[in-house]
């Protein structure tokens, strides 16, 4: 009498319906057996996929029939066996040897006749069929869905799914943006921000306190201002950022000095890495020579003729430089005076930026549609098409929130002007501080391009600081000093 191997699968990420399933399967084959008279030596279930081969399970029963144990198989459906061609081409085999006599099926017929081979190979083949076709309409929807910027995964922390969509989750959204603000302070690493952030209340959806690991994951993906990799490419999410790109970026940088190896014990130079070399554009360096720091060139690309600079010369000069772009107390009210009667020829320049905004927002989306056609027609690789879309996509989203900062703004450029008239007139504190970190902060806000040529330092003003440089700013910061040198002779008089 031919002996029997019962076999069970089911393959889901659900446990409760797959008991369910394969006990309904279990519980049909063995009623099947005791009306078919079959007898049953044992039992096999797997919970695993038969799209690929390797299920454990199903290779031992084979290895049992391939020993004599059994010589026939017990299950619902031929697709229970296998959905890729090497399993259903090992089971064939095994009944072309005579190892497998007899294929029982409840919902399938077959015999081992050639017409019942034949039928056999058409369920296998019928069964790969259904599970490329489902891959196939997955991979379909997948990249629809990346067409329309969702994120086809699980939400990262801070979010939500939520009806197929990625919604704020209202609990962790703000907490999130404040460990991205706090961390861009430069004044916490990774292990305060889990302190402070647990202190804060934060926790992971298993109500667990993030670990330093997860801390720097959050802080170096790209989700959350408004972007996603997916397989190396970056696409622009339709979910709601929770922070800038700028704020993003600045995170980065931090993130990037802070890797940097440092020695035990090492000493802190203040203007260290503010400046380059205007002579062969290589580092500037530091050292501490007789209880003096020194700031020279590193002269690592070719000779150079730069000579070293002491630090308090360095501090001089930037302390120049910095009242130099700063506005005196009792200037203040007289420059807002000036901003607001020129209010009506800004308004109509932040028009004209406006629409400038939204050229180069359209520039670009023309761009990133020219280099998928180059992609498609196989005229560039697909490392230079992810590489330039990742700068293109990235220019587009800056774009977009300097115009959405200055549309919510409503053109109303008076406020942010006031505001950097206050920052420019503390910007004289910073140029008499003792601190030189500060002085050293101070310049960077204020120019770009830091060189140290002939121990002199050349720099390029930033925006708006050249306006207090260069228009009529310095001329009354010259009569405000010219008067209290007029008061000082006063006094002494």
């Amino acid at each position: 009498m031919t002996k029997y191997f019962i076999y069970v699968r089911k393959s889901t990420d659900e446990p409760d319906k797959q008991i369910l399933s394969i006990e309904a399967q279990v519980e049909e084959l063995k009623e099947f057996a005791r009306k078919e008279n079959l007898e049953i030596v044992k039992t096999f279930i797997e919970s695993q996929t038969a799209k690929e081969p390797g299920r454990p399970i199903f290779n031992e029963m084979l290895s049992l029939i391939e020993k004599g144990k059994a010589s026939g198989i017990l299950a619902w459906h031929p697709d229970r066996l296998a959905r890729n061609s090497i399993d259903g081409g090992r089971i064939i085999y095994l009944i072309d040897t005579g190892k497998i006599q007899s294929l029982k099926f409840p919902t399938f017929w077959f015999e081992n006749t050639p017409q019942g081979k034949f039928m056999l190979n058409i369920a296998f083949g019928q069964s790969k069929y259904f599970v490329d076709n489902l891959s196939e309409n997955t991979k379909r929807g997948l990249r629809q869905k990346l067409r329309r910027g969702e994120w086809p995964g699980w939400a990262p922390i801070g979010y939500l799914n939520k009806e197929h969509k990625v919604i704020p989750d209202s609990e962790r959204y703000k907490l999130i943006k404040k460990m991205f603000e706090l961390y861009s302070t430069a004044k916490y690493s990774l292990k305060d921000l889990k302190e402070l952030m647990a202190s804060s209340g934060l926790r992971s959806r298993a109500e667990k306190v993030l670990s330093v690991s997860m801390i720097q994951h959050t802080l170096t993906n790209p989700f959350y201002y408004g972007t996603f990799f997916y397989h190396g490419e970056l696409y622009q999410g339709t979910h709601k950022p929770i922070i800038s790109k700028k704020l993003f970026d600045k995170v980065q940088e931090i993130m990037k000095d802070k890797s940097r190896p440092k020695k035990r014990g090492e000493k802190v130079y203040a203007f260290r890495g503010l400046f380059k070399c205007g002579e062969c554009g290589c580092a500037i360096t530091s050292e501490t020579q007789k209880g003096h720091n020194y700031y020279r060139c590193t002269k690592k690309k070719v000779p150079c003729s730069q000579r070293f600079i002491r630090e308090e010369n360095l501090s001089e000069q930037i302390s120049a430089i910095l009242k130099k772009v700063s506005l005196p107390n009792k200037w203040k009210d007289k420059m807002i005076a000036i901003l607001e009667k020129e209010q009506g020829e800004t308004d109509r320049a932040g028009f004209s930026f406006s629409q400038n905004l939204k050229s180069q927002i359209k520039e670009c989306e023309e761009k990133l549609e020219k280099l998928l056609d180059a992609h498609l027609d196989n005229d560039i690789s697909r490392e230079e098409y992810l590489e330039k879309k990742q700068k293109l996509l990235n220019r587009k989203i800056e774009i977009s929130e300097k115009l959405t900062a200055f549309e919510k703004k409503g053109g109303n450029w008076l406020e942010p002007a006031k505001n950097f008239i206050l920052a420019s007139n503390q910007t004289q504190k910073a140029a008499i501080s003792s601190n030189l970190q500060e002085k050293a902060d101070k310049l960077k806000k204020a120019g770009s391009n830091l060189l140290l040529t002939d121990r002199k330092i050349k720099y390029f003003p930033r925006g708006a600081w050249e306006i207090l440089e260069n228009l009529p700013v310095s001329r009354l910061r010259r009569d405000e000093a010219a008067r209290r040198k007029t008061r000082s002779k006063k006094r002494k008089i």
